[in-house]
C-alpha cells in the first residue's frame, strides 16, 4: 500500500508512482515505479514543479519571466540568446524561499544518514512535466548535475535546473509549440550517485525492426555521460530477451571516460588506458543481469523502454546494478538516408542504431 504524500513540496523517490507525474515529473515519478517493483535505484527525493511556481512568486519573477517570453520567435537566434542569458541569471541570482530551502535540507539529510556520510554525492536531474511520456516534449533539452556534495551545493543545482528551462534551445522548442499553449512546469530529482564503473544504456526491443524479443545494450567505462553525449564509440551488444543468447556484438574504442573529481565537486573527463581502450567493459554475467533487468523493468510499465544503468566501482553483482533512468522508447526506423543531427543526448545513442525520434522523422 502506497503511503500519502504529506502535504509539501517534496517527497522521497519511494512515495511516488505514475499519478505523480502532473506533479513531480515524469524521471521522478518512473523511478518511484522502478523502486516499487524492487528494481534497485538509488536513493533519493524529488521536488515538485510547485517549488518552481513558488520560487518564482516569492521572488517576484513570474510577470518578468512572462515578460520577457511575450514577443521570442522560435528563429530570432540573438533574441534567444538574450532572453536566455537574462532569465538564467535571475534564477541563479535569487534565493530559495525558507520552507522550500528547508525541506530540500531536510530530504538531503536523509539522504546523507542512508549514506552513512555527511555530504554524500548526489546528481541533480531536470524532471520537465511531460519529459519521460511517450511524447518526451523536453527530452534532452534539460540539465543533470552530477557528483554535487553538500546542502548549499545541492540548492544551487536546483536553480541551475530550473533555468535550463530556459536555454535557447528550450526556448526555441517553446515558441515553435506554442499553440499548445501552457507554463512549462519542472520537477527536480535529487539521487545518490552511483561511481560506476561501466555504464550505458539499452532498449527493451531492437530499435532498428522494433524486434520486442531483443535487448539493445551501450556500454563504455566510468560514468554514463560519455555514451549519452555520444562522446565515444561504445561497446554495442544486440540479446535475446528470451533467452540471454548475445546475437550481436561490436566493440567500441572507449578513449575517455568520466569520473568524480577529486579536486572538486563534479566530475571531469579522463583519458582510459590504451589497453583498456579496446577492451570489452562487460562480461558474460553483467550481460546476463543487464537482459533480466530489462525484462523487468519492461514488464512494470507494459511498454518498450530506454534505460540508463550503471555498475558500481568495486562491488559485484548483483549488488552493483542500478537503474538511474527509464522512458518510454519513442524513436521508429529511419525510411532512407543517413542519420539526422541529434538534438539531444538520448538521440545521439539512438543515432548509433540507426533510429531517429518520431520528430525527427516527422522532418525527412
Amino acid at each position: 500500500m502506497v503511503r500519502t504524500m504529506m502535504p509539501g513540496y517534496t517527497a522521497s523517490l519511494g512515495e511516488l508512482r505514475r499519478a505523480a507525474e502532473p506533479r513531480f515529473g515524469g524521471k521522478s515519478a518512473n523511478l518511484g515505479e522502478l523502486l516499487a517493483s524492487g528494481i534497485p535505484v538509488p536513493p533519493g527525493f524529488a521536488i515538485s514543479a510547485g517549488a518552481f511556481a513558488l520560487f518564482l512568486e516569492e521572488n517576484g519573477l513570474r510577470e518578468r519571466v512572462s515578460d520577457a517570453l511575450r514577443t521570442l520567435a522560435p528563429d530570432d537566434v540573438e533574441g534567444l540568446r538574450s532572453v536566455s542569458g537574462e532569465l538564467s541569471s535571475l534564477i541563479c541570482s535569487v534565493p530559495l524561499p525558507d520552507g522550500l530551502k528547508g525541506e530540500i535540507l531536510r530530504r538531503y539529510r536523509e539522504v546523507a544518514g542512508a549514506a552513512g556520510e555527511e555530504n554524500p554525492p548526489v546528481a541533480v536531474r531536470s524532471s520537465a512535466v511531460g519529459e519521460d511520456s511517450e511524447q518526451a516534449t523536453f527530452a534532452g533539452q534539460q540539465k543533470t548535475y552530477l557528483w554535487v556534495r553538500g546542502a548549499e551545493d545541492v540548492c544551487e543545482a536546483v536553480r541551475k535546473c530550473w533555468a535550463s528551462l530556459y536555454s535557447p534551445e528550450a526556448l526555441s522548442y517553446r515558441a515553435r509549440m506554442a499553440a499548445a499553449g501552457g507554463e512549462p512546469a519542472m520537477g527536480v530529482t535529487v539521487q545518490m550517485m552511483v561511481d560506476a564503473e561501466v555504464a550505458g544504456v539499452m532498449f527493451t526491443c531492437n530499435p532498428l525492426s522494433g524486434d520486442p524479443s531483443t535487448v539493445a545494450v551501450n556500454a563504455s567505462w566510468g560514468l554514463g555521460e560519455a555514451v549519452v553525449a555520444g562522446e565515444v564509440t561504445p561497446d554495442e551488444y544486440r540479446l535475446s530477451k528470451v533467452t540471454g543468447e548475445v546475437l550481436h556484438r561490436s566493440i567500441g574504442r572507449k578513449h575517455l571516460e568520466y569520473r568524480p573529481d577529486p579536486a572538486s565537486a563534479g566530475v571531469r573527463t579522463v583519458e582510459v588506458e590504451p589497453e583498456r581502450q579496446e577492451t570489452p567493459c562487460l562480461g558474460e554475467e553483467h550481460l546476463r543481469a543487464l537482459v533480466e533487468v530489462a525484462r523487468r523493468v519492461e514488464r512494470h510499465f507494459g511498454t518498450h523502454q530506454d534505460i540508463e544503468w550503471a555498475l558500481a566501482r568495486g562491488m559485484g553483482l548483483p549488488d552493483a546494478l542500478f537503474v538511474v533512468q527509464s522512458r518510454p522508447v519513442t524513436t521508429v526506423r529511419r525510411r532512407g538516408g543517413g542519420p539526422p543531427r541529434a538534438r539531444s543526448a538520448i538521440e545521439l545513442v539512438m543515432g548509433t542504431f540507426g533510429v531517429v525520434s518520431d520528430e525527427e522523422r516527422g522532418r525527412s
